[in-house]
């Protein structure tokens, strides 16, 4: 069972930049694909960045050039940079990691976006 503990959420001005962490009880390093998530108030949840084992990203178009996923194998970690925030990213944040045909989740943290 792995364990994906999430980290970094917090309430930030417009136009700031937080970074989530996702860390993982164990080695991240055999995952075929880890990414976040996110859900807002009323709103169905959407896949917002993932990075596969081979280190390739995809990103929802609403974020492309303002956030950035990576990975820190040794650290069993990975990032999402959020640069240039907006009040629509406003949203639970969950990591999940692919391994073996299975989806594990966090259990999000909230990032809050307002003046």
């Amino acid at each position: 069972q792995e364990q994906l503990v999430e980290s970094g959420g917090g309430l930030v001005q417009p136009g700031g930049s937080l970074r989530l962490s996702c860390v993982d009880s164990k080695s991240i390093s055999s995952f075929n694909a880890m990414g976040w998530y996110r859900q807002a108030p009323g709103k169905q949840r959407e896949l917002v960045a993932v990075i596969t084992n081979g280190g390739s990203t995809n990103y929802v178009g609403s974020v492309k050039g303002r956030f950035a996923i990576s990975r820190d194998n040794a650290k069993n970690t990975v990032y999402l940079q959020m640069n240039y925030l907006k009040e629509e990213d406003t949203a639970v944040y969950y990591c999940f990691a692919d391994y073996r045909g299975i989806r594990y989740w966090g259990q999000g943290t909230q990032v809050t976006v307002s003046s």
